[in-house]
């Protein structure tokens, strides 16, 4: 089985690839969702979370206030890397436990995770698929998607790497800023590469 990563930077289109890897088949995991899971209410991993960052972090009903610990970590290095280090650790364990649970007929297996090249673990993975677009579009869907100002958007995208050097160091890159069609071929050209390299 190939194991890929597909990854990029924030609102470079990267669920939208993953639909497409899923339309044709391929099994596909989201570590943003499992992200999510982690920190529910009742997790050790939003115990964790509130016992770092304080009980401004929930929400009245006690769910994880994600605007609220964004201000936070999205201007803080350290406040940053004190919440991957919760949440890290248990998303990749998950993400392995779902690749050794598939199928052994399984070719091709594709997890979205936005930071795999800042985690340093790309070398897990047979193949890195870097979903990119230009960053002034990066910053335009971040602001139409989050409602949130220029600034904020651009601290988005500063916590990550620049997406050029994600493109650098990628076995293969997906456009997503020259339309669907575009796209959606890029994706099956890719995965043909992908199947034949286990046919």
């Amino acid at each position: 089985m190939l194991r890929v990563a597909l990854t990029g930077g924030i609102a470079t289109g990267k669920s939208y690839c993953l639909r497409r890897f899923a339309s044709h088949g391929v099994p596909v995991i989201d570590a943003d969702a499992i992200a999510r899971d982690v920190v529910t209410p009742g997790s050790p991993g939003l115990d964790a979370v509130v016992g770092r960052f304080g009980r401004g972090v929930l929400t009245a009903d006690g769910f994880l206030d994600r605007p609220a610990l964004g201000r936070i970590v999205f201007g803080d290095a350290r406040a940053r890397a004190a919440l991957e280090a919760i949440i890290h650790p248990e998303v990749y364990r998950r993400i392995r436990e779902w690749y050794a649970g598939l199928p052994l007929s399984t070719k091709v297996a594709v997890a979205d995770i936005p930071l795999v090249f800042e985690t340093g673990l790309d070398h897990e993975f047979d193949r890195v698929i870097v979903a990119a677009c230009d960053p002034q579009e990066q910053v335009r869907r971040v602001m139409a998607r989050d409602g949130l100002s220029d600034q904020e958007a651009r601290a988005r995208l500063w916590a990550q790497w620049p997406i050029e050097e994600k493109i650098d160091r990628a076995t293969a890159v997906i456009w997503t800023d020259r339309g669907f069609a575009e796209t959606d071929r890029q994706v099956n050209e890719i995965l043909e590469v992908l199947n034949a390299a286990r046919s």
